[in-house]
């Protein structure tokens, strides 16, 4: 590995951390379950796309990189249709 590489990975792996962070505060700040369910996801995909990206980047061999791509995928996928039933449940448990 070249020391370019591993830097810009470090860098990057930090700002998911950043990223997670933020996620974490919206979550206790905000409001109601609808409010944090959107904040949290999109944090969350985002944090974990730039935690997959910086170690692609310091990867030995392109096929581990292409198996924590699929990772990444897998995760989106299950964000997606998590939200989606817990946003279900909360609209549904809402009092009116």
């Amino acid at each position: 590995m070249n020391s370019l590489s591993e830097l810009l990975s470090v860098a990057i792996v930090l700002l998911a951390v950043l990223v997670f962070v933020a996620g974490t505060v919206a979550l206790i700040r905000l409001p109601d379950v609808l409010s944090r369910l959107h904040a949290i996801s999109k944090i969350d995909n985002l944090g974990f796309g730039l935690l997959v990206l910086g170690l692609i980047l310091i990867q030995p061999a392109w096929i581990d990189g292409v198996k924590l791509f699929g990772i990444w995928i897998l995760v989106l996928v299950s964000s997606a249709a998590t939200g989606q039933l817990i946003a279900r449940h909360a609209v549904r448990e809402e009092p009116r």
